[in-house]
This record gives C-alpha cells, structure tokens and sequence, in this order.
C-alpha cells in the first residue's frame, strides 16, 4: 500500500477522492444552468458522499427532508418578521422543533441554517428563494448519490475492523 500505510487511511483517501469529485461535479453542474449559488451544491455533495451507497442514501434523504423543512419554515417567517437575530432564533427553534417531532433529529441542524439563511437574506420573494436553495440541495444530493454507485478503487477483506464509512458500496 505504499503512502496509505493502513485501511482506515485508505479509505479516507478514497473517501477525499469521492468528495473532491463530486463537489467539482456539483459545481460545475450548478454552474452550467446557473445556480444562484452553486456553493449549497457543493457543500450538499460534500457532506453526502460516502464510501457506502447505503449512508450516502441515508444522509441524502436526510437532507432533503430537512431541507424541505428549512425552506418551509424560512419562506413562511421571511415576510413576516424583519430579518435580525430574534426571527433567525425564532426561525431556528421552529424549523429544529419541526425536525425533532416529525422529521427526527438528524436533519434538524440543516433545517435550522437552511431557515435562518432564507430570513437573513431577506429576499422579496422568499418561496422563490427557498425553492432555489431546494434545487440547489437537490442537485448536491443527486451528484453524491451518483458518485456513490463508482466502484470503491480497493477493497478489503473483512478483518473485524472498518475504515470511515468503509461497509458496503
């Protein structure tokens, strides 16, 4: 194995390998049919790529539901409220309650900046601007999963021990 002196290290280096790919894609894509802001695409494929199919699937719909919910709860408040700190709070504690009653708690972070971004930016027409932001997750989340089907370069034989997200895929 030469550089990578040990499987955990490996997979991390297939896993950065993955990662650069897919937020390279997520932009260039975002780019193509300009995106507002192609950088919710390339967090979105960054934070979602796996070495496993399986947790890539997992986070991916995770994000998606949370995101949903972000955008909601955003666009709903934007008008409403002047944007400052109180309405990003109230934003924050609706969108993370929303998540913990009937989404679960894994999304509820993601919720929350999702919403606390649509207020503070403030647009004129928020339900635009939270559908865009959706796109945008959409798009991340589809180069991850993409990316999540490419073979791993190495595989291992089954030792006891895994690597990061080193099961499956």
């Amino acid at each position: 194995m030469g550089l990578f002196k040990s499987r955990a290290t490996l997979a991390g280096a297939q896993l950065a390998l993955r990662a650069a790919v897919a937020g390279a894609f997520a932009v260039a894509v975002a780019k193509y049919f300009s995106f507002d802001f192609p950088i919710f695409a390339f967090i979105t494929a960054v934070l979602v790529t796996d070495l496993s199919v399986a947790e890539s699937r997992k986070q991916g719909l995770a994000r998606l539901v949370s995101t949903i919910v972000g955008a909601i709860w955003g666009a709903l408040l934007a008008p409403l409220v002047p944007s400052g700190p109180l309405a990003v709070g109230f934003g924050i504690l609706l969108a993370m309650l929303t998540c913990q009653i009937f989404a679960g708690a894994g999304g509820a972070r993601v919720a929350a900046f999702v919403c606390g971004i649509i207020i503070l930016a403030n647009p004129t027409e928020p339900w635009l601007y939270a559908f865009h932001r959706l796109a945008e997750t959409v798009l991340g989340v589809t180069v991850a999963w993409a990316v999540s089907f490419v073979p791993k370069l190495f595989r291992f034989e089954d030792t006891g021990t895994k690597g990061p997200s080193d099961s499956g895929g």
